[in-house]
């Protein structure tokens, strides 16, 4: 049974009580300058942002098979049966891969300690194997953050649309998204008006990755082929280094 989260931004009201909810389950601190932060960082693992009229929520998407687990060389970052994509501190080596990786640019670095890790929701792991809910979809007040079986929260997402045509933008993302995420959202309006990216591939990218080795004749160097084959993911490294550039 793989485990999922359904979010609807047509019922989020902005009062961020999944952000304190998952402060309090990691143990950071949370207060009204950090429920300002309308992103995600290595202090703040889930963002509610505003946009105009309406609100949607950043965190980790729990890829159904991650780029960010097949670029780790170390094996740090890993798929679960269970859904969630979890890390290991223990094994990362710091290298930072999982964050140019990432189509979504989500994992965080935590720049100014001495020993850094990376951080990342882990869509409460440990909560869900003992059967409760993620510490947001707890504390949500109207049902905007859901957690329970993907394929029941599809199910329900297409009820709800189907219910409710005029209320709802027709699909449900994360559906096909790089080939599936275990975090899924509806919306009132297209999901680029409340900021989700809409220019990913529809396939997983480490499938995509792969499918380009095996295509390509082997007098090709492994260079030109994997530039080419992950090119998400080296069209990433720009942005994760000016990043780098402004938290040093």
């Amino acid at each position: 049974m793989s485990r999922a989260i359904l979010y609807d931004s047509t019922l989020c009201i902005g009062c961020k009580a999944c952000e304190g909810g998952c402060a309090e389950r990691w143990g950071l601190p949370y207060d009204d300058k950090i429920a300002a932060e309308e992103r995600i960082s290595a202090h703040k693992l889930t963002a509610v942002e505003t946009h105009g009229e309406r609100y949607s929520r950043r965190l980790c998407m729990h890829c159904a098979e991650p780029t960010c687990v097949s670029v780790c060389p170390v094996g740090a970052l890993q798929k679960t049966s269970l859904g969630p994509v979890v890390y290991d501190a223990e094994k990362c080596m710091g290298c930072r891969y999982c964050l140019q990786a990432c189509p979504f640019q989500v994992p965080t670095y935590e720049w100014n300690k001495r020993l850094p890790k990376m951080r990342k929701c882990d869509m409460c792991y440990e909560r869900q194997s003992q059967g409760k809910q993620t510490a947001c979809a707890e504390v949500c007040p109207t049902g905007a953050t859901k957690n329970g079986d993907r394929d029941q929260l599809l199910a329900e997402a297409r009820q709800r649309i189907a219910e409710k045509p005029g209320q709802y933008y027709g699909k449900i993302y994360g559906v096909k998204e790089v080939g599936g995420t275990s975090v899924l959202f509806l919306s009132a309006v297209p999901f680029e008006q409340i900021g989700l990216r809409t220019n990913v591939p529809q396939e997983a990218l480490p499938d995509l990755t792969w499918r380009v080795l095996d295509l390509t004749p082997d007098i090709v160097s492994t260079g030109s082929i994997l530039l080419g084959g992950i090119w998400w993911i080296t069209n990433r490294r720009g942005e994760v280094a000016r990043k780098e550039g402004r938290r040093k």
